[in-house]
């Protein structure tokens, strides 16, 4: 009888021996869809610099297929994509659905908002996570902080804008919050996919365009066609966003989930530090190259117009909505407490002592 006994005993330890190793040996592999077509400067390396990463801290036990918008034909459809588990993950800007989960939108930025190290310190330090998570947990998802392109130009325009007058009847590609309030002003505001923007300038069918910054801007080559580059006020910190169906999530271990973790806040950090140098080099080549393109600032009128409406279409949102007003009041409160430190600092430092 003992004997049997310690058959079994040892028949148990090899099977959970087996099970161990088996588990360590596990390999996952996730899909993951981006707004982005191939090869796309920034945006794209960051989703592959992802998958690198993950696949080399997971000694190979975890991998992720990048898709690019040309393989899944939806670019603004990354949510419904992940949501649906179509996708394990997507990479994306959450603005873009604002017609879907409003709240979303203001994860991406707010007008006149935060900058980007402000925006990374309200997610992480100001409780912007746990408000993502509200917004994104009704819907199956996780949402992470996926890059930041920093402070994004206004646009590119045929014409010089000297008024809010100039604005009415504009035809102008601008997505998110700020496309309400320049559609507030008169604009005919459309969203067209990035692949297509290029084209809708060039044929006319729109008059102006605001895409990102010079790094992503002249390749694309909006420079050609508009001559007037306006400084921006629309998107001050622009994040985009990693999400992962739920589902997903929760078969991964623990360690991988930690990884992905890992990976995604890298991820991040290098688009934005990327951002900042390739945009450095492309203005510098912009100008040498193509001394036709004025830099310009939009008039105080204008801005203030801005301004004003954005205030307004803000507070109807916080009015009608409990977790709208949650979030926007979340961001300008924050803004309120690190905004005095950025203009003793960082602000002060650039009109003061930097110089050009």
């Amino acid at each position: 009888m003992n004997l049997r006994k310690s058959f079994f005993a040892a028949v148990a330890v090899a099977a959970s021996a087996f099970s161990a190793s088996a588990l360590a040996q596990e390999t996952y592999t996730l899909s993951l869809a981006q707004t982005w077509g191939p090869n796309s400067p920034i945006l794209g390396e960051t989703t592959e610099h992802f998958a690198d990463m993950v696949e080399s801290m997971s000694d190979g036990r975890l991998k992720v297929r990048v898709d690019a918008a040309n393989k899944h034909k939806a670019p603004f459809g990354i949510f419904d994509l992940v949501r649906t588990g179509q996708y394990d993950m997507g990479h994306t800007a959450s603005y873009y659905y604002k017609g879907t989960i409003p709240n979303a939108m203001y994860f991406t930025t707010i007008p006149f908002g935060l900058i980007a190290p402000e925006m990374y310190a309200w997610f992480y330090h100001g409780g912007g996570m746990e408000l993502m998570q509200k917004v994104y947990e009704p819907h199956g998802l996780l949402s992470f902080p996926g890059g930041n392109t920093g402070n994004q130009m206004g646009g590119w325009f045929r014409k010089e804008i000297n008024s809010v007058e100039d604005l009415q009847g504009l035809k102008m590609r601008t997505p998110g919050f700020a496309g309400e309030v320049m559609s507030e002003l008169g604009v005919a505001v459309t969203n067209l996919p990035p692949g297509e923007l290029y084209t809708a300038l060039e044929r006319n069918t729109i008059d102006a365009l605001e895409w990102v910054g010079p790094a992503l801007d002249f390749p694309m080559g909006f420079h050609q066609i508009a001559k007037y580059y306006y400084s921006g006020w629309q998107e001050p910190g622009a994040e985009v966003q990693f999400l992962i169906n739920n589902k997903t999530w929760e078969k991964l271990p623990a360690d991988l989930q930690n990884i992905l973790k890992v990976a995604m806040r890298t991820a991040a950090y290098d688009m934005y530090i990327q951002s900042v140098h390739e945009s450095g080099v492309a203005w510098d080549k912009m100008q040498e190259d193509y001394p036709d393109v004025t830099h310009k600032v939009f008039p105080p009128e204008v801005i203030e117009a801005l301004r004003e409406t954005t205030d307004r279409l803000l507070a109807e949102a916080a009015e009608k909505d409990p977790l709208a007003k949650e979030i926007i009041t979340s961001q300008r409160d924050y803004l309120k407490q690190v905004r005095p430190w950025i203009n003793i600092s960082d602000k002060a430092y650039l009109n003061s002592v930097a110089g050009e």
